[in-house]
C-alpha cells in the first residue's frame, strides 16, 4: 500500500499471488513445532508401551513359576516325596532352598527321564564372574553313586533374583516354620522371591493338597 502526496492510498497487489518470505518462515516454524510435539508424544507412548511390555513379561514368569510349583507339589506322593527345606543366608540375601524327590514330570521339566531324581529349588550364581543370582532347579539322579556334582543338571527359571525365602505351615502348631525336617508333607508352602525390577517382593502360597471347588 502506498500513500501519495494527495493522501491517496494506492493498493499494491502481488500479481503472482505468491507467499512472502515472512509467511513462509512462519509456516515452517509452525510445522516444526507441530512435528516436535508429535514426535515427543509418540516417543513417550512408545516408552510407556515398552515398560508395560517388560513388566507384563516379568509378571508372566512369576505366574508360570507359581503354576509350575502348584502342579508339581500337588502331584507328589506323601510317602516318596521326602520334602525338606533349610534356611540359610549369604551376606544380606535370603537363600533358602527346598528339596524333594520325584520322577519324570514338571519337577524335572521332562517327561522321559528314567528313574527318580532329587530336585532342589534354590538360588545359584549366574556365573563365577558375576554377582547376579538365578532361581532354578538343580536335578540329580537318586541312583547316581558318583561323588560330586558331575551328574547334576541346573535349569534356570528366573534370572536376576535378589532373594529367596521359604516358609512352611505346620497345622499342628498353627504357625509358619522357617524349615521343614521331612516326613509328612507340609500343608502350605510360602515362597517369597525378591525381584530386581521392583522393591516389592513376589509372594505366593502353594497348597500341597488339592482344594475342592
Amino acid at each position: 500500500m502506498f500513500i501519495g502526496p494527495d493522501n491517496c492510498r494506492l493498493q499494491i497487489r502481488n500479481p503472482w499471488g505468491a507467499f512472502t518470505l515472512l509467511e513462509i518462515m512462519l509456516a515452517v516454524g509452525i510445522l516444526g513445532m507441530m512435528s516436535l510435539a508429535i514426535f515427543r508424544f509418540v516417543q513417550s507412548n512408545m516408552t510407556a508401551l515398552q515398560l508395560s511390555s517388560g513388566t507384563s513379561a516379568a509378571d508372566a514368569q512369576y505366574d508360570g513359576l507359581r503354576d509350575l510349583l502348584t502342579t508339581e507339589w500337588q502331584s507328589l506322593s506323601p510317602f516318596r516325596a521326602n520334602m525338606t527345606g533349610e534356611p540359610f543366608k549369604l551376606g544380606d540375601r535370603e537363600r533358602d532352598e527346598i528339596k524333594w524327590s520325584c520322577g519324570a514330570g514338571l519337577g524335572l521339566l521332562t517327561r522321559y527321564a528314567p528313574g527318580d531324581f532329587t530336585v532342589t529349588l534354590r538360588l545359584q550364581p549366574e556365573n563365577e564372574k558375576r554377582d547376579r543370582l538365578d532361581l532354578g532347579l538343580l536335578r540329580k539322579p537318586q541312583e547316581d553313586s558318583d561323588i560330586g556334582e558331575g551328574h547334576e543338571t541346573w535349569v534356570p527359571l528366573i534370572k536376576n533374583v535378589t532373594s529367596f525365602e521359604i516358609s512352611y505351615f505346620d497345622p499342628n502348631a498353627n504357625t509358619w516354620l522357617p524349615r521343614w525336617p521331612g516326613g509328612q508333607l507340609p500343608r502350605l508352602v510360602k515362597v517369597k522371591v525378591g525381584r530386581s525390577d521392583t522393591a516389592v517382593p513376589w509372594e505366593a502360597i502353594i497348597p500341597l493338597r488339592r482344594t475342592p471347588y
